[in-house]
């Protein structure tokens, strides 16, 4: 496998990613601008803009970090992206100026850090980022280990009459990593998009 860096997943996933993971769960906007305290919000791992461009859209003052160009680039083809400030750069750095009242990380975005100082680095980051009385949230599934056959697991996605999605990880308890690849094919060939 070739090196994995903080750009490859958005690189390779960019002009699929809207179509892969569909629209948002839509209690999600709501929930988070009921947790904004009239000041500015920050959406690390923005992408393309899923959640950033609606929560905007509400008349919150959103920003959004993503270390992928490619993502970014996909959120300013989408009406209001070009609106949106949004910084370049590994979130785990929260390179940013200012506080905000809110900030956010979705749809499992904290697990692209590969290593627990990066995610500790982010968190600490981010509570220098936050107002007194600012909110932290991460949206995050909770790993199932059970899924594993030893240490490995296939799981389809999504079958259609044309597509098919598949899953394909590798669990390491000792270093408590999980690698997986999502592949989707169908007539053309398989493209894998991401590995993490």
């Amino acid at each position: 496998m070739n090196e994995y860096h903080p750009e490859t997943y958005g690189h390779r996933i960019a002009d699929d990613y809207d179509d892969l993971w569909g629209a948002v769960d839509p209690d999600m906007i709501p929930l988070l601008s009921d947790m904004d305290r009239a000041g500015r919000v920050l959406e690390l791992g923005v992408g393309t803009g899923r959640v950033a461009l609606p929560l905007a859209a509400t008349g919150l003052e959103v920003y959004g970090m993503d270390v992928s160009e490619a993502m970014v680039a996909r959120l300013r083809a989408k009406p209001g992206g070009s609106d949106l400030p949004v910084v370049i750069g590994d979130f785990a750095d929260v390179a940013v100026d200012g506080t905000f009242s809110l900030i956010f990380a979705s749809f499992n975005t904290l697990f692209f850090m590969l290593t627990q100082e990066d995610q500790v680095r982010c968190i600490r980051n981010v509570a220098q980022h936050l107002t007194e009385d600012g909110v932290f949230v991460i949206e995050a599934f909770v790993p199932d280990p059970t899924r594993f056959v030893q240490g490995q697991s296939v799981r389809t996605r999504f079958a259609e009459v044309d597509r098919v999605s598949l899953d394909l990880s590798m669990h390491d308890p000792v270093s408590q990593r999980v690698v997986s690849q999502d592949m989707v094919g169908g007539r053309s060939p398989f493209r894998v998009f991401g590995s993490w």
